[in-house]
């Protein structure tokens, strides 16, 4: 009962600011799971959605279908965050490797949830890097669940060490790709930090964007200008100025702005 209060209240706060946002879309940001607290994020989502013209809203992590329904009626597009490994026995039925990491069985219900009935909805959705690959896995598709164990060629290093705003191997880009047109370039170098990646593609997706070891680094839904996922972290160049990404949250802004004026 605690629990739930505590969301009602921060929603009752977070629509008190969408009542300010004079006019600019409103952009859902999935919580990540923490010990007593379900509306944690880094402040790197929050500040790529201001700097694209957005105003952020942090989704708070429940399974409940209606309190989700509630919040989504509010916001006008989603960002799908990262975080930890997702449950491979219970998604896409395969036993876990002995190199998985940690999983949050919560959250991955909270984000398969939030993740569908935001496609259903027709609602632009950014996946990143956890969210990428769920976007993946919410469809139908399976993933990697090691890449230094399963990758067995592989001679990038896809967990870094460097900052977030240090791009540490490059991916080529296909042009006339959603993410081609977001940030104008076919070869670019990203940042890295994860060991899970897409392997089987979801039934109506394609990928865009490979690592040199052949690792995806960007899927979008086919026919669709509104669903994409970037396996790596552009948040952590936009927050800190650096253009090179800022026109993935610019598309993920202009987009809500479309489906908001299709509510209205």
């Amino acid at each position: 009962m605690k629990k739930f209060t505590a969301i009602v209240s921060f929603l009752l706060i977070s629509f008190a600011l969408l009542a300010q946002s004079n006019g600019k879309p409103v952009i859902g940001i999935s919580s990540n799971w923490g010990e007593g607290s379900s509306t944690q994020v880094s402040l790197t989502y929050v500040q790529s959605v201001i700097r694209a013209g957005g105003v952020p809203v942090v989704i708070p992590l429940t399974t409940d279908p209606e309190l989700l329904a509630v919040i989504l009626d509010r916001v006008d597009a989603v960002i799908m965050t990262g975080g930890e490994d997702i449950d491979p026995l219970k998604w896409y039925g395969e036993e876990p490797l002995p190199a998985m990491g940690s999983i949050v069985p919560e959250r991955d219900e909270f984000d398969i949830l939030l993740i569908k009935m935001a496609v259903d909805k027709n609602m632009p959705v950014l996946g990143i890097c956890r969210g990428h690959q769920l976007m993946n896995v919410a469809f139908g598709g399976t993933l990697i669940q090691d890449i230094p164990s399963q990758v067995r060629d592989s001679r990038i290093k896809h967990s870094q060490r460097a900052p977030s705003a240090y791009g540490t191997h490059s991916i080529k880009i296909e042009k006339g790709s959603l993410l081609n047109k977001q940030i104008g370039l076919e070869k670019v170098a990203v940042n890295s930090f994860h060991h899970q990646a897409v392997k089987d593609l979801a039934p109506g997706f394609k990928a865009t964007a490979f690592a040199q070891d052949g690792v995806v680094e960007a899927i979008e839904k086919a026919g669709s200008s509104r669903v994409f996922g970037v396996q790596f972290h552009p948040e952590g160049f936009t927050s800190k100025g650096i253009d090179t990404f800022i026109g993935i949250f610019r598309h993920l802004v202009k987009e809500a702005g479309a489906y908001r004026d299709t509510k209205k």
